[in-house]
């Protein structure tokens, strides 16, 4: 069995997170949101799957392509939060599953399967959005989370090529962190 965090430790995961949409005037360090990134890019899903891709939207200007894709009530929070993190899927994540999940050939239940792999990125983008989410509030950081964007749109602003999708194409969901 694993050691246990501290009841101070899960209060702030999960007790006492609660969602954000004012955020104080302050950037947030890049080495920072690194180390975010670096516990949330692991953590179990299915096959270790691990479909999550994280975009970082830290400028001014980045901003400015995601707010006019945001529903009126989103706009304020989103463009004063000092970072907002699309959170998306890779179409092509079970191309690493041979290192990923090496002991079975799992890449071969997604190839030609769109249904399948659509299913299962989304379901475990889904995770790594709440993994992201518990890595933040344990540095420190508060979140966010935000419904309430156009899925289509931002597929087409942010991933034109189809590779990677917000997490949420299909429906409108996503994330907001700061």
């Amino acid at each position: 069995m694993n050691q246990q965090l501290s009841q101070q430790d899960l209060d702030l995961i999960f007790r006492e997170a609660r969602t954000f949409s004012a955020w104080l005037p302050q950037p947030v360090a890049p080495l920072l949101l690194r180390q975010v990134y670096d516990l949330a890019k692991v953590p179990p899903t299915s096959a270790n799957s691990q479909p999550s891709r994280f975009v970082f939207l830290t400028t001014p200007e980045s901003k400015a392509r995601l707010l006019p894709l945001v529903a009126p009530a989103n706009v304020e929070k989103t463009r004063t939060a000092p970072v907002n993190v699309i959170v998306a899927w890779d179409t092509e994540f079970y191309e690493k599953l041979p290192k990923l999940f090496p002991h079975t050939d799992a890449a071969g239940w997604f190839r030609g399967n769109v249904a399948l792999i659509a299913e299962t990125a989304m379901r475990n983008s889904s995770l790594g959005g709440a993994y992201f989410i518990m890595a933040a509030r344990a540095l420190g950081l508060d979140c966010g989370p935000m419904s309430g964007f156009d899925a289509e749109k931002v597929d087409a602003e942010f991933f034109p090529d189809g590779k990677w999708r917000v997490n949420g194409s299909g429906a409108k969901s996503g994330l907001t962190l700061a």
